[in-house]
């Protein structure tokens, strides 16, 4: 059974919003998403998010437009641990599963569904390939959530990355609802 869901967030960090149009299947998620910003400079973007089995990332594929021009990014992951951009390999990501897109509220859905951290207790460290916004290089990123309650709508977790922390606040699916001076849903 396919689940639909289009979501969208006002982003404070680059004083703009995203919109999301995801469909989950069992242990999958597929998505594409707009998002517009002026921080660090004016910039436009689309990606289409692809998932396998357990949300383990397959392909992000995104489109950045700014004052300078138009930057492309193919990232993927071949299911067995290794990554590619453009066809070029990321050896610095060999066991990581899954994408971070730079101020992109979505990505953050992956390793909690996975781990069901917005439900039940626990903490897991990832090595996520985090994309930056709007330059679109990769580079491996440390990461830990850890699960910090259960509520009526969903759950709270905690994001860490280096000094790094912000308590976020999930829905039942999964989706992040508020992630404290990131982004805000504004709808569901």
């Amino acid at each position: 059974m396919v689940t639909s869901r289009t979501v969208t967030w006002e982003v404070f960090e680059s004083r703009g919003y995203e919109t999301a149009w995801a469909e989950f299947g069992e242990g999958s998620l597929r998505a594409r998403g707009r998002a517009v910003g002026v921080a660090p400079e004016p910039y436009w973007i689309s990606y289409e998010l692809e998932t396998s089995d357990d949300f383990v990332t397959r392909r992000l594929a995104v489109t950045a437009e700014t004052g300078s021009g138009t930057r492309t990014l193919d990232l993927a992951h071949d299911g067995h641990g290794r990554w590619a951009a453009d066809g070029q390999p990321l050896p610095g990501l060999d066991g990581a599963l899954d994408c971070d897109l730079g101020l992109c509220p979505l990505t953050n859905a992956m390793p909690v569904l996975r781990h069901g951290l917005h439900r039940v207790p626990g903490e897991r460290e990832f090595l996520m390939a985090w994309v930056s916004v709007p330059e679109l290089s990769v580079r491996p990123s440390p990461q830990t959530y850890t699960h910090l309650e259960r509520t009526d709508t969903g759950g709270r977790v905690r994001f860490a990355s280096g000094d790094f922390r912000s308590d976020l606040l999930f829905d039942e699916d999964g989706l992040v609802v508020d992630y404290p001076s990131l982004a805000r849903r504004l709808t569901d």
